[in-house]
């Protein structure tokens, strides 16, 4: 019975979602729209090959408020050589993600790219490990006034993954390269 009922929460969910971005959503494709919707974004990104393979979970996209979480348990799949987690599974768990809120926030008229990437590994992960990816409004606004004149934008983003104690496991730094598209009335 708790499976419908999440069901049901996870319907009326898409349902209220729709109607507030409806008026948005009329110059996309349907292929766009559809991955526009967070319940569907999450489902693809967690059946992606690099995330299955690796046991990388979206455990929450919540679009409006710029935050995604994502966990990865430690499984014989991600486990490295001296049995903690693999410097590159806890990588990957983060890769593409502040590009991803990027794009769904600005819009199809940016181009948004990773440009670098660093990790510093803090402590072994040996058991399940989180990620929050956090942007703001405010982050979302200056970036567009910033590319306002078609220049390329540079941003710079940290965050940290933790083990469930709450310990820092690593911190990864992420630079992106964002660009407003030129108009075709430009070219």
């Amino acid at each position: 019975m708790r499976w419908l009922s999440d069901q049901c929460q996870s319907f009326y969910s898409v349902l209220v979602w729709w109607s507030d971005h409806k008026k948005k959503l009329t110059d996309m494709s349907l292929k766009q729209k559809i991955m526009t919707i967070p319940i569907v974004s999450k489902f693809l990104l967690n059946h992606y090959a690099p995330y299955k393979g690796a046991g990388i979970e979206i455990t929450k996209i919540d679009l409006p408020n710029y935050h995604i979480r994502v966990k990865m348990p430690l499984t014989h799949k991600n486990r490295n050589i001296i049995g903690v987690h693999f410097g590159g599974s806890l990588y990957s768990m983060v890769d593409p993600l502040y590009m991803l809120l990027l794009m769904h926030h600005l819009g199809s008229k940016y181009i948004v790219w990773d440009k670098g990437a660093n990790i510093q590994f803090l402590s072994p992960g040996r058991g399940t490990v989180y990620a929050d990816v956090r942007l703001d409004f405010q982050e979302i606004e200056h970036i567009k006034v910033l590319a306002e004149n078609y220049t390329p934008v540079i941003r710079n983003y940290s965050l940290n993954i933790f083990d469930e104690a709450g310990l820092r496991i690593a911190e990864v730094q992420k630079t992106l390269y964002i660009r407003r598209k030129s108009s075709k009335a430009r070219k």
